[in-house]
């Protein structure tokens, strides 16, 4: 039977190559030189710890962070921005990007391609939602289905098989 997944991953690579990049424009951009505002990226946490002098430092810095995200391909619906922590001397926030299929978003990947009655079944199988069908057509609707509802990460389908 065909079948395809439905997962939620981020490519580090790129997460590492728009941070260097954000990292860059910092250093050039007359407003933010000599401040000491950076960009930290700790990768298997997959989070992005912004630091500043001020916060209001922090709210240009994560503008310029959706931009290089976006350039790279990584969906900013996936950003989880955490409060801001001050002190007297910098300010600081984490950025958490989400990837993988949790419960709740697998459940309403479920539902979803449950009430359009399409002729193709759904099931949760750990981070990941597999949709499999007896036609190939069956699937390509549900996949132009899933692209047109807004989840609150970004979903891509991989493992099609005939």
């Amino acid at each position: 039977m065909p079948s395809f997944d439905v997962v939620s991953e981020i490519d580090t690579h790129e997460l590492t190559n728009a941070v260097d990049q954000a990292n860059r424009e910092l250093q050039q951009r007359f407003d933010f030189k000599d401040t000491g505002a950076t960009f930290e990226l700790k990768a298997k946490e997959f989070t992005v710890v912004v630091k500043a002098e001020v916060e209001f430092q922090l709210k240009q810095m994560l503008e310029i962070l959706k931009i290089r995200l976006a350039k790279r391909g990584i969906d900013v619906n996936c950003l989880d921005i955490k409060e801001v922590a001050k002190n007297l001397a910098e300010a600081k926030q984490d950025v958490v990007l989400r990837q993988g299929i949790d419960a709740d978003c697998g459940r309403k990947i479920v539902k979803l391609v449950k009430e359009s009655k399409l002729k193709v079944q759904a099931a949760i199988n750990g981070d990941k939602v597999r949709i499999t069908g007896k036609q190939r057509d069956d699937l390509q609707n549900a996949i132009a289905l899933l692209r047109r509802e807004e989840f609150d990460r970004a979903l891509q389908f991989e493992n099609f098989r005939d």
